[in-house]
């Protein structure tokens, strides 16, 4: 059988004992060995730390995308390889492209997200200017720096694709390097995605290690400048967040947790309801996918008290119909357990679960299975169990690791929001409703102890993604039990990684820092900046504009034009009468028309197009006989990795005669790199 091997270090490491075997989740069969004697795991950190993250921080986060995206599309072509090793995982060909599929679209959004929405720069700008001083020479910025250590993730055993890809995105796109420490029952399609990354040769050395086997002393080298993340159970969460080296460090610790989640039918959702039906198919799902083995399946089946047979029976129904064996063989909806004491955990689980009640579909003992031994693989029958009293502790406190729920009666909205907070806290919950005042109530009742929240109805049914489905741009984490962090979470997912600091300095520093112009920092005259082309133009370069007069036939002109007759602008008396105006005054729309004809260059150039304003602000009334001038002043530059052009934002300032601002905003303009012949 083969021996995994670690990627630390530079280089593939080969364990020095023979190592403990994996099994296939089905059939029993040894799939690989495993162990991590040997590894150096001080010298993979310190590898991380000074090879992997000073390539990492030299690339801006646009070039982190594009490789981001690069490596989605290496793995997506060996997707058929890995969906068949997933097999041995005990997951169906579905569960495998929900877990394989699911890691290479974090890739996919990830890149997309760190073009659109982070700098081509290696420095994030958090929020606006500060003014620190009334003179407007002391000013404060916050801005987020990649951390200079090492992001080691600990995972389980349930996603061993998406899990390590969905920590190592977010990561990587801060500037961060990776450790992966996957859980051993699965760890070998772990290490085939490793080997696809490293051959692919896209990644800066260092910028991702595998350790598989023990995690051995991994934790006592980690260092102030480190994360750790962690999926698995609370228990072991507890042991990892305690550590002396993550206490002493203060390290950045993120953890993934036990799961009691819910979904809540809304009294409304009749059987015959679209909602009903949704309800009851998306249990049944959540039940199967992954046999259960999801961290955000649904544990607790909230129903109405006097639609619970209904539920009951419609679920039986659904349950009946999946065949449960060997997930190579056609026709298998439900897989194996990961492991036979996978299986063991789940049945020790379930006898808990039936001290507070009854089954209604399946059985805890045995189950009948397709092309495999029932013995021999980890299968479990699923089980639906129902709640005769839903205040009994065991429903909100055992979690069953696999196909297992229970029906839980409630009969108040008050009720089921008093038991959902006895979870301690979960992944996420939905609410099954076509009522969307019962959606608000349960919502805004049960979002502090949730981290994600679907509300599902015949509106939505078509898009969802559902009860179970992690979304890169969306929190995936929750408070409590469920281990209190959050990952994925878009753009802040990556600041997870990044160290904010607010710095206080001149306009002139400030600008030279974040690669900006603030407010009161230099300005560049002369020619005029939009016949420059991207390499030319610099930060500060600035062109203005004007004056031009105001006058009441351009007021008028342009309400006549355009349809705007708002009483400010046409009606003298009722103007007068506005405690804001006093009179006529321009449109704001007209001011800013005036300022973009008094700044613009109208000749072909490398100015291609503008496609937008931002943060507009009409701050002075302007009045006939107002002469207006504009500055204009090339703000942040960020140049395209895939396109012979960029973007530019520009500060506008529109002034009176009297010096005073009537208007701010940004200008967005796409300029070419290079002038156009």
């Amino acid at each position: 059988m083969a021996l995994l091997r670690s990627y630390v270090s530079g280089r593939w490491h080969t364990p020095q004992d023979a190592g403990r075997p994996l099994h296939d989740a089905a059939t029993g069969e040894e799939v690989a060995r495993i162990s991590a004697t040997g590894v150096d795991m001080a010298a993979a950190l310190d590898h991380g730390r000074r090879t992997g993250g000073p390539a990492l921080r030299e690339l801006t986060f646009h070039q982190r995308a594009a490789l981001l995206k690069a490596l989605a599309s290496e793995l997506r072509e060996h997707r058929e390889e890995l969906y068949q090793l997933s097999l041995r995982t005990g997951a169906t060909l579905g569960d495998s492209k929900f877990d394989i599929d699911g890691g290479i679209g974090v890739l996919f959004a990830y890149g997309s997200k760190g073009r659109r929405e982070l700098p081509n720069d290696t420095v994030y700008v958090d929020g606006a200017v500060e003014p620190l001083g009334k003179g407007g020479t002391f000013l404060g910025q916050h801005i987020a720096t990649p951390l200079r250590g090492v992001a080691v993730q600990i995972n389980a055993f349930n996603f061993p694709v998406w899990g390590p890809l969905e920590k190592f995105a977010p990561a990587f796109l801060a500037g961060v390097p990776s450790l992966v420490k996957p859980a051993s029952q699965t760890a070998y399609l772990t290490e085939r995605l490793v080997r696809l990354i490293v051959d692919s040769g896209l990644l800066p050395e260092g910028t991702l290690q595998l350790v598989c086997g023990s995690a051995g002393d991994l934790l006592d080298h980690v260092t102030e400048q480190d994360l750790v993340s962690f999926t698995g159970s609370a228990d072991t969460a507890q042991r990892l967040r305690t550590h002396p080296a993550v206490v002493r460090g203060a390290v950045r610790f993120n953890a993934e947790a036990d799961s009691l989640n819910l979904s809540v039918l809304g009294p409304d959702a009749k059987p015959g309801t679209t909602e009903f039906d949704l309800f009851v198919k998306q249990l049944v799902t959540e039940m199967t996918v992954k046999a259960g083995q999801k961290c955000t399946a649904i544990r607790r089946a909230f129903v109405p008290a006097e639609l619970a047979d209904d539920v009951a029976a419609a679920a039986a129904e659904r349950l009946a119909r999946v065949t449960v064996g060997n997930p190579a063989s056609e026709g298998v909806r439900m897989g194996a357990l990961a492991s036979l004491e996978q299986r063991e955990e789940v049945r020790r689980s379930l006898k808990a679960l039936l001290d507070a009640g009854s089954v209604v579909s399946g059985d805890p003992e045995r189950v009948d299975v397709v092309d495999a031994d029932a013995e021999r693989g980890a299968f479990v029958s699923p089980v639906l169990l129902r709640a005769a009293d839903p205040e009994r502790a065991e429903p909100h406190e055992v979690e069953a690791f696999g196909p297992v729920s229970t029906l839980l009666p409630y009969t108040s909205t008050e009720q089921v929001i008093e038991l959902a907070a006895r979870g301690k806290g979960s992944l996420v919950g939905s609410v099954v409703t076509g009522d969307a005042e019962f959606a608000r109530e349960l919502v805004l009742g049960v979002a502090p102890w949730h981290g994600r929240l679907l509300v599902l109805d015949a509106e939505d049914a078509k898009e969802s993604t559902g009860h179970g489905s992690p979304l890169p741009a969306l929190v995936h984490g929750g408070p409590g039990r469920a281990g209190g962090g959050e990952e994925l979470a878009g753009i802040r997912g990556v600041l997870h990684h990044m160290q904010r600091t607010a710095v206080q300095a001149s306009p002139t520093v400030l600008g030279a820092v974040t690669n900006r112009w603030v407010p009161g920092a230099p300005r560049q005259e002369g020619e005029h900046p939009f016949r420059k082309s991207l390499a030319e133009l610099k930060v500060g370069d600035t062109v203005v504009a004007g004056p031009r007069t105001v006058t009441q036939e351009d007021v008028d002109h342009f309400a006549e034009f355009t349809g705007d007759t708002f009483y400010a602008h046409t009606d003298e008396a009722a103007a007068r009468e506005n405690p804001l105006f006093g009179g006529i005054v321009a449109h704001g729309y007209l001011v800013v028309s005036f300022a973009a004809g008094l700044f613009v260059s109208p000749e072909p150039g490398p100015v291609l197009a503008n496609y937008g304003l931002e943060n507009l602000r009409f701050l002075t009334p302007v009045k006939p006989g107002d002469s207006l001038t504009v500055t204009l002043t090339a703000k942040q530059i960020t140049p395209r990795v895939d396109a012979d052009y960029g973007e530019v934002r520009w500060d506008a300032d529109v002034t009176n005669g009297e010096g005073e601002s009537v208007a701010k905003y940004d200008v967005l303009t796409l300029v070419a790199k290079e002038q156009r012949q």
